[in-house]
């Protein structure tokens, strides 16, 4: 592969978008490419939004990606989204989690969680929508949510040649592994 893919990842802080990015620079790295993996912008604590970047090809310089570059997003949050969409290249993919963190502005009544986020998305983008937090719950562990979102990402980018399973059983500690594979395959 010559041409060098980019993907954003963005969420809020606390839902696993770091673990995310890890484990797709590894299993990139594994399978041959040249990586590059931004490092982590905004509040890495809970309730802030965070944003990663992952670059991948032959040969890459640099692991930042311009607005209107972005091959893929994987958004963690919905409003997270339409926040980041302007880093997305005309019909990119955007894998979207129906997901609401309900933001402090929300919460004491100050605006209105705004409405319509997918729906809006996919007037300009191929938007795979999923609920990965019901589907995390079903699995019995909501906190396996980002690792539903990694799964239907891999699925999008047509990536399956790589053993992403292994990828899992080597970074993850085995009293979270099952649990994790069980959620990578929970989006077909």
């Amino acid at each position: 592969m010559s041409e060098v893919k980019s993907i954003l990842l963005v969420g809020v802080g606390g839902q696993g978008t770091i673990l995310v990015s890890k484990l797709l620079t590894a299993g990139l790295i594994k399978a041959g490419y040249d990586v590059k993996m931004s490092e982590v912008h905004g509040m890495a604590q809970r309730g802030g939004s965070v944003s990663t970047q992952v670059r991948f090809g032959e040969k890459v310089y640099s692991p930042i990606i311009g607005r209107g570059q972005a091959d893929i997003m994987v958004a963690f949050e919905k409003m997270e989204a339409v926040r980041y969409a302007e880093f997305l290249k005309p019909g990119a993919t955007a894998v979207i989690n129906d997901y609401e963190i309900v933001p402090m502005s929300v919460a004491t009544g100050a605006m209105d969680y705004p409405q319509g986020t997918i729906e809006a998305m996919k007037q300009e983008f191929n938007v795979i929508s999923l609920n990965a937090g019901q589907i995390a719950q079903e699995l019995g562990n909501p906190r396996c949510m980002n690792v539903v979102l990694f799964g239907a990402m891999v699925r999008a980018l047509g990536m399956d040649h790589i053993d992403w399973e292994e990828v899992l059983r080597e970074n993850l500690k085995p009293s979270i592994l099952d649990i994790n594979l069980k959620a990578f395959n929970a989006y077909k």
